[in-house]
Protein backbone atom coordinates (compact mmCIF):
# COMPACT_ATOMS: atom_id res chain seq x y z
CA UNK A 1 0.00 0.00 0.00
CA UNK A 2 1.41 3.39 -0.78
CA UNK A 3 1.54 5.99 2.16
CA UNK A 4 -0.65 8.38 2.22
CA UNK A 5 -0.06 11.81 2.93
CA UNK A 6 -0.34 13.36 6.99
CA UNK A 7 -3.65 15.41 5.75
CA UNK A 8 -5.41 12.63 4.07
CA UNK A 9 -3.85 9.58 6.25
CA UNK A 10 -5.56 11.48 9.32
CA UNK A 11 -9.30 11.68 7.78
CA UNK A 12 -8.86 8.01 7.13
CA UNK A 13 -8.04 7.16 10.61
CA UNK A 14 -10.96 9.36 12.00
CA UNK A 15 -12.66 7.24 9.33
CA UNK A 16 -11.65 3.77 10.34
CA UNK A 17 -11.85 4.60 14.58
CA UNK A 18 -15.41 5.86 13.41
CA UNK A 19 -16.04 2.59 11.62
CA UNK A 20 -13.96 -0.13 13.84
CA UNK A 21 -15.13 1.90 17.45
CA UNK A 22 -11.38 1.38 19.34
CA UNK A 23 -8.38 1.88 16.69
CA UNK A 24 -4.73 0.55 17.37
CA UNK A 25 -1.41 1.85 17.10
CA UNK A 26 -0.31 -0.92 15.82
CA UNK A 27 -2.98 -1.27 13.21
CA UNK A 28 -3.01 1.98 12.11
CA UNK A 29 0.99 1.59 11.51
CA UNK A 30 0.72 -1.78 9.73
CA UNK A 31 -2.34 -0.10 7.76
CA UNK A 32 -0.56 3.01 6.42
CA UNK A 33 3.47 1.93 6.35
CA UNK A 34 4.32 4.29 8.66
CA UNK A 35 5.74 3.78 12.37
CA UNK A 36 4.31 4.04 15.64
CA UNK A 37 5.54 7.68 16.83
CA UNK A 38 3.78 8.59 13.67
CA UNK A 39 0.78 7.55 14.15
CA UNK A 40 0.93 8.93 18.25
CA UNK A 41 1.65 12.38 16.67
CA UNK A 42 -1.38 12.00 14.43
CA UNK A 43 -3.61 10.82 17.02
CA UNK A 44 -2.10 13.75 19.41
CA UNK A 45 -3.39 16.04 16.56
CA UNK A 46 -6.64 14.47 16.53
CA UNK A 47 -7.34 14.14 19.60
CA UNK A 48 -6.52 18.18 19.52
CA UNK A 49 -8.89 18.65 17.26
CA UNK A 50 -11.56 17.17 19.00
CA UNK A 51 -11.94 14.42 16.37
CA UNK A 52 -11.03 11.52 18.46
CA UNK A 53 -10.67 11.01 22.14
CA UNK A 54 -7.05 8.97 22.82
CA UNK A 55 -7.07 5.39 25.07
CA UNK A 56 -4.56 2.93 26.22
CA UNK A 57 -2.82 1.81 22.75
CA UNK A 58 -5.57 3.63 20.26
CA UNK A 59 -8.10 5.79 20.09
CA UNK A 60 -11.91 5.97 19.48
CA UNK A 61 -14.26 8.09 17.86
CA UNK A 62 -16.42 10.76 19.68
CA UNK A 63 -18.76 10.46 17.16
CA UNK A 64 -19.40 6.88 18.25
CA UNK A 65 -19.28 6.91 21.59
CA UNK A 66 -21.57 9.89 23.44
CA UNK A 67 -22.10 9.95 26.92
CA UNK A 68 -23.76 6.99 28.28
CA UNK A 69 -27.34 7.47 29.93
CA UNK A 70 -26.89 5.69 33.35
CA UNK A 71 -29.53 3.21 32.91
CA UNK A 72 -26.83 1.84 30.10
CA UNK A 73 -24.22 1.52 32.51
CA UNK A 74 -26.14 0.05 35.22
CA UNK A 75 -26.81 -2.54 32.70
CA UNK A 76 -22.64 -3.52 32.33
CA UNK A 77 -20.23 -4.96 34.13
CA UNK A 78 -22.40 -6.37 36.75
CA UNK A 79 -20.09 -8.63 37.96
CA UNK A 80 -16.89 -6.60 38.31
CA UNK A 81 -18.89 -3.57 39.67
CA UNK A 82 -20.34 -6.04 42.56
CA UNK A 83 -16.76 -7.35 43.35
CA UNK A 84 -14.90 -4.39 43.48
CA UNK A 85 -17.82 -2.74 45.63
CA UNK A 86 -17.09 -5.32 47.76
CA UNK A 87 -13.79 -4.72 48.22
CA UNK A 88 -14.73 -0.96 48.87
CA UNK A 89 -17.00 -1.67 51.48
CA UNK A 90 -14.62 -3.82 53.35
CA UNK A 91 -12.09 -1.14 53.48
CA UNK A 92 -15.18 1.52 55.82
CA UNK A 93 -14.82 1.30 59.33
CA UNK A 94 -17.70 2.15 62.18
CA UNK A 95 -18.01 5.57 62.82
CA UNK A 96 -16.97 6.73 59.64
CA UNK A 97 -17.97 9.80 57.03
CA UNK A 98 -18.34 8.35 53.86
CA UNK A 99 -18.84 10.12 50.55
CA UNK A 100 -19.95 7.94 47.38
CA UNK A 101 -19.73 9.78 43.88
CA UNK A 102 -22.50 9.44 41.30
CA UNK A 103 -22.66 5.99 39.04
CA UNK A 104 -23.50 2.38 38.98
CA UNK A 105 -20.39 1.45 40.34
CA UNK A 106 -21.24 3.54 43.75
CA UNK A 107 -24.53 2.50 43.29
CA UNK A 108 -23.44 -0.58 44.33
CA UNK A 109 -21.02 0.30 47.10
CA UNK A 110 -24.40 1.44 48.65
CA UNK A 111 -26.19 -1.85 47.86
CA UNK A 112 -22.98 -3.26 49.73
CA UNK A 113 -23.00 -0.98 52.85
CA UNK A 114 -26.70 -1.10 53.47
CA UNK A 115 -26.29 -3.42 56.49
CA UNK A 116 -23.51 -1.61 57.67
CA UNK A 117 -24.01 0.20 61.28
CA UNK A 118 -22.63 3.70 62.87
CA UNK A 119 -21.95 5.43 59.21
CA UNK A 120 -22.75 8.76 57.70
CA UNK A 121 -23.00 7.97 54.09
CA UNK A 122 -23.41 11.13 51.65
CA UNK A 123 -23.66 10.89 48.19
CA UNK A 124 -24.69 13.15 45.00
CA UNK A 125 -26.16 10.22 43.25
CA UNK A 126 -29.62 9.44 42.90
CA UNK A 127 -29.14 5.20 42.86
CA UNK A 128 -27.13 5.35 45.60
CA UNK A 129 -29.55 7.59 47.32
CA UNK A 130 -32.34 5.68 46.40
CA UNK A 131 -30.59 2.43 47.29
CA UNK A 132 -29.86 3.37 51.12
CA UNK A 133 -33.56 4.87 51.28
CA UNK A 134 -35.34 1.24 50.04
CA UNK A 135 -32.92 -0.58 52.54
CA UNK A 136 -34.42 1.43 55.20
CA UNK A 137 -30.87 0.95 56.97
CA UNK A 138 -30.86 1.43 60.91
CA UNK A 139 -27.55 3.23 62.47
CA UNK A 140 -26.88 4.77 58.68
CA UNK A 141 -26.98 8.63 58.42
CA UNK A 142 -27.80 9.74 54.73
CA UNK A 143 -26.62 12.92 53.38
CA UNK A 144 -27.71 14.50 49.58
CA UNK A 145 -25.25 16.78 49.21
CA UNK A 146 -27.91 18.42 46.45
CA UNK A 147 -27.28 20.55 43.47
CA UNK A 148 -28.50 20.82 39.38
CA UNK A 149 -29.68 17.36 38.55
CA UNK A 150 -27.69 15.89 35.53
CA UNK A 151 -30.44 13.66 33.88
CA UNK A 152 -27.64 11.36 31.99
CA UNK A 153 -25.81 10.61 35.04
CA UNK A 154 -28.48 10.98 37.42
CA UNK A 155 -26.11 12.89 39.84
CA UNK A 156 -26.20 16.40 41.42
CA UNK A 157 -23.66 19.31 40.04
CA UNK A 158 -23.14 22.78 40.62
CA UNK A 159 -22.23 25.37 42.89
CA UNK A 160 -25.04 24.39 45.51
CA UNK A 161 -22.92 20.87 45.98
CA UNK A 162 -19.75 22.66 45.92
CA UNK A 163 -21.00 25.05 48.96
CA UNK A 164 -22.22 22.02 50.82
CA UNK A 165 -18.89 20.14 50.61
CA UNK A 166 -16.96 23.72 51.90
CA UNK A 167 -18.82 22.41 55.22
CA UNK A 168 -18.05 19.01 55.21
CA UNK A 169 -15.01 16.27 55.35
CA UNK A 170 -15.15 12.70 54.86
CA UNK A 171 -12.74 9.40 55.85
CA UNK A 172 -13.47 8.67 52.43
CA UNK A 173 -14.79 9.35 48.95
CA UNK A 174 -15.35 6.57 46.39
CA UNK A 175 -15.55 8.03 42.88
CA UNK A 176 -16.34 7.24 39.63
CA UNK A 177 -15.24 7.74 36.16
CA UNK A 178 -15.62 7.48 32.59
CA UNK A 179 -12.47 6.87 31.83
CA UNK A 180 -9.35 6.76 34.29
CA UNK A 181 -5.72 7.61 33.07
CA UNK A 182 -2.72 7.68 35.26
CA UNK A 183 -0.99 10.85 33.46
CA UNK A 184 -4.80 12.53 34.02
CA UNK A 185 -6.76 11.62 36.20
CA UNK A 186 -10.51 11.16 35.90
CA UNK A 187 -12.30 11.54 32.37
CA UNK A 188 -15.53 13.09 32.38
CA UNK A 189 -18.14 14.66 29.95
CA UNK A 190 -18.02 17.88 31.22
CA UNK A 191 -16.22 20.40 33.36
CA UNK A 192 -18.69 20.88 35.82
CA UNK A 193 -18.46 17.02 36.65
CA UNK A 194 -14.92 17.24 36.86
CA UNK A 195 -14.85 20.37 39.06
CA UNK A 196 -17.11 19.19 41.57
CA UNK A 197 -15.22 15.50 41.47
CA UNK A 198 -11.85 17.57 42.51
CA UNK A 199 -14.00 19.16 45.72
CA UNK A 200 -15.07 16.07 46.47
CA UNK A 201 -11.84 14.52 46.59
CA UNK A 202 -9.61 17.36 48.50
CA UNK A 203 -12.33 16.92 51.46
CA UNK A 204 -11.47 13.44 52.00
CA UNK A 205 -8.80 11.69 53.84
CA UNK A 206 -8.21 8.92 51.54
CA UNK A 207 -9.85 8.65 47.66
CA UNK A 208 -10.27 5.68 45.68
CA UNK A 209 -11.36 5.31 42.52
CA UNK A 210 -13.78 2.54 41.27
CA UNK A 211 -13.71 1.65 37.92
CA UNK A 212 -13.70 -1.85 35.74
CA UNK A 213 -11.21 -2.98 33.60
CA UNK A 214 -12.77 -1.67 30.34
CA UNK A 215 -12.23 2.43 31.72
CA UNK A 216 -8.76 1.50 32.73
CA UNK A 217 -6.73 3.80 29.94
CA UNK A 218 -9.74 5.54 28.60
CA UNK A 219 -10.48 9.00 27.81
CA UNK A 220 -13.98 9.25 25.59
CA UNK A 221 -14.12 12.70 26.66
CA UNK A 222 -12.52 15.96 27.51
CA UNK A 223 -12.92 16.91 30.56
CA UNK A 224 -10.22 15.89 33.58
CA UNK A 225 -10.49 15.73 37.30
CA UNK A 226 -6.72 16.40 38.38
CA UNK A 227 -5.82 13.79 41.44
CA UNK A 228 -5.04 14.45 44.72
CA UNK A 229 -1.22 13.33 45.59
CA UNK A 230 -2.20 9.99 47.02
CA UNK A 231 -5.02 7.75 45.77
CA UNK A 232 -5.89 4.12 44.70
CA UNK A 233 -7.81 2.43 41.84
CA UNK A 234 -9.68 -0.34 42.52
CA UNK A 235 -10.51 -2.47 39.68
CA UNK A 236 -10.94 -6.07 38.88
CA UNK A 237 -9.43 -8.87 37.06
CA UNK A 238 -10.48 -7.74 33.51
CA UNK A 239 -8.37 -4.85 33.41
CA UNK A 240 -5.03 -5.47 31.36
CA UNK A 241 -1.80 -6.01 32.78
CA UNK A 242 -0.35 -3.39 30.48
CA UNK A 243 -2.99 -0.78 31.05
CA UNK A 244 -2.36 -0.99 35.10
CA UNK A 245 1.27 -0.49 34.62
CA UNK A 246 1.51 3.30 33.70
CA UNK A 247 -0.87 3.37 37.55
CA UNK A 248 1.91 1.36 39.54
CA UNK A 249 4.99 3.42 37.74
CA UNK A 250 3.22 6.31 39.26
CA UNK A 251 3.33 5.08 43.04
CA UNK A 252 -0.65 4.87 42.09
CA UNK A 253 -2.21 2.09 44.50
CA UNK A 254 -3.89 -0.60 42.45
CA UNK A 255 -6.23 -2.91 44.11
CA UNK A 256 -7.63 -5.84 42.09
CA UNK A 257 -10.68 -6.92 43.44
CA UNK A 258 -11.37 -10.43 43.70
CA UNK A 259 -14.14 -11.76 42.21
CA UNK A 260 -17.36 -12.89 43.90
CA UNK A 261 -18.85 -16.62 44.58
CA UNK A 262 -21.44 -17.28 41.98
CA UNK A 263 -24.84 -16.16 43.90
CA UNK A 264 -23.37 -13.13 45.65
Amino acid sequence: MSRLRSGPRRDRIVQMAASNGLTSVEELSATFDVTPSTIRRDLALLTTAGKLARTYGGALSLERHPEASLRERLGEAHAAKRAIAAWAASQIEPGESVLLDGGSTTAALAQAIVGMRHLTVSTIGLPALEVLVEAEPEGLEIVLLGGRLRPMSQSFVGPVAEQALERMTFDRAFMGADGVRADRGINEKDLEQTRLKELMMARADQVYVLAHGAKIGQAPFHAWAVMPASWTLVTDGTAPSEALKPFSDRGIDVVIAPDLPDGH
